[in-house]
């Protein structure tokens, strides 16, 4: 009996010139395990949604001195920009002398390597949180922006870090937004729809809340941690995601916002329908209580 074919088998990322190499016809690359990325780049539909393996896949076919930059750089760290439609584009920063294109699936950035501003992540070249925070002060708005600061802040750098990048390439794009947001940037800030709700309160000219504020009662004892506090005027401002909608968890919050209006303070709660929705009104309310 005449041998079978061997079967085609692909773990990660590939090219189609990898796949002919082989001795694999044009016929496997149509194969409904694979995703087709872009003319020459794969990968197993199963890791199509894995990030490093879809950055991976793109630098198979990039210039050498490629990097992993901007948006596809913050979900590399584990960094969330809210307000932002979904990107499934690698976006790679490139020597500014590059003649290479974009393609459906990359986004190229051109300019000048600092090696201060480049690191490795599980094994991808990638720009630093620091370089992706300068990066994506050229593309984002300030409430997004000051979101990603927040969690840079808190997790990977210091805010003279984020202005040495930023004196780094003090110029461009970005330059003027990053000076404006990176002083409201604070490590305290529990989540990004809590930072951009911060943007519109700064916006507007409200005084700036403290977060995390530790609420105690008479005697002294801990009654709550919450989100930003205003104790001169004994207000509070509560966001509530997608968690407080659990049974036990919302349970938990009204017997917790029981015992804070009990101390005489004023407790406004808003979730990102509100802020997204109506951030006009929310900026009132507040302001009608922190404000004179």
């Amino acid at each position: 009996m005449p041998s079978r074919p061997p079967r085609l088998r692909i773990h990660g990322p590939t090219t189609r010139s990898a796949v002919l190499a082989e001795g694999f016809g044009e016929r496997a690359l149509r194969h409904p395990g694979l995703r087709r990325l872009s003319r020459d780049t794969y990968l197993p539909r199963a890791l199509a949604d894995d990030v490093d393996a879809r950055v991976a896949a793109v630098l198979l076919t990039a210039p050498g001195d490629a990097v992993a930059s901007h948006r596809t750089a913050a979900e590399l760290w584990g960094l969330e920009i809210p307000l932002q439609p979904r990107d499934a584009r690698v976006h790679l920063t490139v020597g500014p002398g590059s003649a290479v294109r974009g393609r459906r699936d990359r986004c190229i950035h051109r300019t000048a390597h600092v090696p201060a501003d480049l690191t490795e992540t599980r094994g991808l070249p990638v720009t630093t949180p620091a370089r992706t925070w300068r990066d994506l002060a050229a593309v984002l708005e300030p409430p997004p922006l000051l979101a990603v600061t927040d969690q840079v802040l808190r997790r990977f750098c210091s805010a003279e870090e984020l202005a040495a990048a930023l004196d780094r390439r003090p110029h461009g794009r970005g330059a003027k937004r990053a000076r404006d947001v990176l002083p409201l940037g604070d490590r305290r800030a529990g989540s990004p729809m809590e930072s951009v709700l911060r943007w519109l309160l700064h916006e507007a000219g409200l005084p700036a809340p403290v977060l995390q504020y530790r609420i105690v009662d008479g005697a002294g004892r801990l009654l709550a941690e919450v989100d930003m506090a205003w104790p001169e005027h004994r207000v509070v401002v509560e966001f509530d995601g997608e968690v407080h909608r659990e049974r036990d968890v919302f349970v938990r919050d009204l017997r917790r916002q029981n015992g804070i209006v009990l101390t005489d303070w004023t407790v406004l709660r808003y979730s990102s329908a509100d802020v997204l929705g109506r951030p006009a009104d929310v900026v009132a309310q507040i302001g009608s209580v922190v404000v004179g």
